[in-house]
């Protein structure tokens, strides 16, 4: 066939073989999914490994397969390459794989393993190949997310889907017999309140996260964590935009609502400094926890594990999510010495509830020149008021801890009293980290907490609760209303009443639902005979809302309904009310129509 004719027969087909090889990698996909989970969610014998690592090898030939017909009927091959590069790569080392494979024999890999001297080279080999597998699985999530124009769907309604399949994902890894230490797995439900609390960024727990799960669950929580905290669609779109062509406007708006962004172009490009940002923190966090760590007061049974009881801290203390490895996490005996260990966890959680957009403007080195430059130029108006509000809360927190509960402060240094009643007031806006039993505190400091959790951390942070920004405008609004000026003006610069209608429908919207599942609560943890104590139900509810995480020890106690209540929260905190109410709403026909003017007594 002439190069002409075969071309034409490429440009006529392209489009028919695009279909087919996606509806095939979909299908391959959920395969290797089924593999991976059957891989490392079950206890396998020998046989059984050496059986699935031979599906594995005819994955990995489905995926050369796939991606050369990609190229083949790629317009423009060379493009296509440049695009495809990562894939490419790994399909290049297949392709050697399997070249060795065929000369030398099926052993060959893991004869490299053994001259490397690894302790299993047999275990080494399977895990880097199951490993391999898993990255080219990534690889085909990412690509298949930039596929979300084709749902006619909102993108608010695409990023609460995503926290929902996540969540119920979480929840079915974490019932696999390896998960939990004793090797039956956890009850679905429990597994539901666990995956909705670590993807939800919460830190309430059913059981203890240290004691109850194996390293392969403390994996699958960090992960959910991980994801949860920025935001899985966000992680799909910087992997689709770093490792094909690009993105699209719906990625592009999801990263808008999401990031607080003013503009699309500006989305795209915070989004990038995002994850840069994350990564450094979360990096810079684990290696000072990890060096935090006194070996006089706890011992960890290796090397490795102290690596990773480091970095599971850090990400969950900047994602604000609040679980621990400790048992009884920073609340047991060892850890409650470990000060240095507070400070970290408190500037890391601290990081994570300001804001990206104001870490970057704050930290951002060209910023940082500008400002040197022309010392004029000072923080944004986005910037001074989450961090300012954000400091007079935990200033007024620390100071109300060390006063109300001084007493149970007397048997430490007044530094060591001062760093408790800081890291108090940090993560009671935030992380659910605590080295008090709230339980036992004062009726005045739990309404403080209540207070504190409520208007939570930063818009476009880790954090939940109403945020800063709204709590802020909502007072410049009532000083507005009793001064009679029409607008509130800051820096020059006025806040327009559309946002101020949004502070206020988002505050009468928690303030509803959190009054509808205190009552819901109040109903389904009754006891016959026994009078219930409202305080910890409230706590319980606003710390979950606010995606906050701390108990008045009643999280182990609640009932089969009350699990379902404190999920359903988590998740309206962490998706935000005002997402939620956009997501499932319809369309307005029209507003155009202006009616008399009526007048109403208020007050």
């Amino acid at each position: 066939m002439p190069w002409s004719q075969f071309d034409y027969f490429i440009f006529r087909n392209n489009q028919r073989a695009e279909k087919i090889t996606q509806s095939i990698s979909y299908v391959v996909l959920l395969i290797a999914l089924s593999l991976l989970i059957y891989r490392y969610g079950f206890v396998l014998s020998d046989l059984e490994r050496e059986q699935l690592m031979a599906w594995i090898g005819g994955l990995f030939v489905c995926y050369t397969l796939l991606f050369g017909t990609r190229l083949l009927f790629a317009y423009d091959r060379l493009a296509f390459l440049r695009n495809e590069r990562v894939e490419a790569l790994l399909i290049g080392l297949l392709a050697i794989r399997a070249l060795n494979n065929l000369v030398f024999g099926t052993k060959i890999s893991l004869y490299y393993f053994q001259l490397f001297s690894f302790e299993h080279p047999q275990l080494a080999y399977e895990h880097f190949w199951t490993l391999f597998l898993l990255l080219l699985v990534l690889l085909e999530i990412a690509r298949a997310s930039t596929r979300l124009p084709d749902l006619k769907i909102k993108p608010g309604s695409t990023f609460l889907l995503s926290f929902v399949i996540l969540i119920f994902g979480g929840a079915g890894l974490l019932t696999l017999p390896a998960m939990t230490a004793n090797g039956q797995g956890m009850p679905f439900l429990n597994a539901l309140f666990t995956s909705a609390s670590a993807s939800c960024v919460t830190g309430l727990a059913v059981e203890d996260t240290g004691l109850f799960f194996t390293i392969k669950g403390h994996l699958v929580i960090l992960l959910l964590i991980q994801l949860g905290g920025l935001g899985i669609v966000l992680f799909a779109t910087f992997f689709a935009s770093f490792l094909s062509a690009g993105v699209g406007l719906k990625h592009q708006s999801l990263m808008q609502d999401h990031l607080s962004s003013e503009s699309l172009a500006s989305a795209k490009e915070l989004l990038r400094k995002v994850v840069f940002i994350t990564i450094i923190i979360e990096a810079a966090g684990a290696v000072l926890i990890y060096f935090s760590f006194d070996d006089g007061l706890w011992t960890f049974k290796s090397e490795g594990e102290k690596i990773f009881s480091a970095v599971f801290h850090s990400i969950s203390g900047f994602c604000n999510a609040g679980f621990s490895l400790f048992p009884g996490g920073y609340y047991h005996p060892a850890i409650q010495q470990m000060y240095w260990l507070h400070v970290v966890t408190a500037f890391s959680i601290i990081f994570g509830g300001i804001g990206f957009t104001v870490i970057e403007d704050i930290f951002a080195p060209v910023n940082i020149r500008e400002r040197i430059r022309k010392p004029w130029k000072g923080w944004q108006l986005g910037t001074k008021i989450p961090l300012y509000s954000s400091l007079v809360l935990v200033a007024v927190g620390t100071i109300a801890f060390m006063i109300l509960e001084f007493e149970k402060l007397t048997d430490r240094t007044i530094i060591e009293a001062f760093v408790t009643a800081f890291f108090q007031s940090v993560v009671t806006r935030t992380a659910g980290f605590n080295t008090m039993d709230f339980g036992a505190l004062q009726v005045p400091t739990v309404i403080l907490c209540i207070f504190l959790m409520f208007i939570g951390a930063a818009p476009g942070s880790t954090g939940g609760g109403i945020k800063v920004n709204t709590f802020v405008l909502i007072l410049l609004a009532a000083l507005r209303n009793i001064k009679g000026a029409k607008y509130i003006v800051l820096q020059q610069r006025y806040i327009s009443n559309d946002l101020v209608n949004k502070a206020f429908t988002l505050l009468l919207f928690a303030f509803t639902y959190n009054s509808l599942a205190i009552f819901l609560l109040s109903i389904t943890e009754a006891k016959p005979g026994v009078r219930l104590d409202l305080l910890p139900l409230v706590f319980e509810q606003i710390s979950a809302f606010a995606t906050v995480g701390l108990s008045m020890n009643l999280t182990a106690t609640l009932s089969d309904y009350g699990k379902i209540i404190m999920i359903i929260t988590m998740f309206v905190g962490r998706v935000g009310p005002l997402t939620l109410a956009v997501a499932l709403s319809t369309t307005v026909k029209t507003n155009a129509l202006k009616y008399p003017r009526a007048y109403l007594m208020i007050g």
